[in-house]
């Protein structure tokens, strides 16, 4: 008996210190699902409560009634949608390219694509305007989206993937006829499907919670973004309705948590994929 139980007890201080590590995790995240659901002064009452309100509908109505909720959920997931998808598009592309096809300049290229990592956005956003006040297209959907679609990290990253697979594969499909789209769709996109998910994740996660480029594009309150609604809710009155805040930023982690649970097994498979690999 006391063998068996000696592993258990070994094993104690990991179970508690991953405990302890998940609490810390979780426990932003609930406190700001308990605030939600609370009025302003309750928020910063002593003792703070630990239990959900009763004030979940009403802070939606007041959220909904300062920002138009549906709106900009709407304007955020059309954007974030786009960009996403664009984007994962272009990266296999290119990150296609860069690994299957030998052409002069492909290696400066690449260095010279990675490079642009290290560029601040910030750096970037006055080129950016000129472009899209020429271009005619300012407060407009395109004006957010399309900077986004060239994203040097899922390039870089589908490029790595790819460059593990066998070029027998890719020319046993070519000596059947096969033209390089049908390649690609038949052949590399079931292969880095797991590697496409986990990229979709990060790209939707950056393209959900960008502010500063769509601030600065998006002049109509009626194109915002839920980011950018919710920052003009500081200081619109004298008295700031920090549960309607709060509430906002509960819901805008929803289509976050959504994604990740239907992408999650691919998620997982794709992060690992590297590590599986001899």
């Amino acid at each position: 008996m006391k063998n068996k139980a000696f592993p258990r007890i070994k094993g104690l201080p990991l179970t508690l210190l991953l405990a302890a590590v998940t609490g810390l995790s979780i426990g932003p995240f609930y406190w700001l699902i308990v605030m939600s659901t609370q009025n302003s002064n309750d928020i910063f009452a002593w003792p703070p409560k630990l239990l959900p309100g009763a004030n979940l509908v009403a802070n939606l109505m007041v959220l909904d009634e300062k920002i138009g909720l549906l709106r900009v959920v709407g304007n955020s997931l059309l954007i974030a949608g786009s960009q996403t998808l664009g984007a994962l598009i272009v990266s296999l592309l290119a990150g296609y390219a860069f690994a299957k096809f030998s052409f002069r300049g492909r290696t400066v290229l690449f260095v010279l694509l990675l490079s642009t990592m290290v560029v601040p956005d910030q750096v970037m956003l006055v080129p950016l305007f000129e472009m899209m006040m020429k271009f005619g297209l300012m407060d407009s959907y395109p004006s957010v989206i399309l900077p986004g679609l060239c994203v040097p990290f899922g390039i870089f990253l589908m490029r790595q993937a790819l460059g593990s697979m066998p070029n027998e594969l890719l020319d046993a499909a070519r000596v059947d006829g096969a033209g390089e789209l049908r390649v690609l769709w038949s052949i590399v996109v079931p292969v880095m499907r797991p590697v496409m998910a986990a990229l979709s994740v990060f790209l939707f996660l950056g393209a959900w919670n960008q502010f500063v480029w769509p601030l600065i594009t998006l002049r109509s309150p009626a194109m915002q973004t839920l980011p950018v609604a919710l920052a003009s809710l500081h200081g619109m009155q004298a008295n700031t309705d920090y549960g309607a805040i709060l509430m906002g930023t509960a819901v805008s982690t929803v289509p976050m948590m959504i994604l990740f649970v239907v992408l999650q097994r691919q998620f997982i498979s794709g992060l690992l994929a590297g590590a599986t690999k001899g």
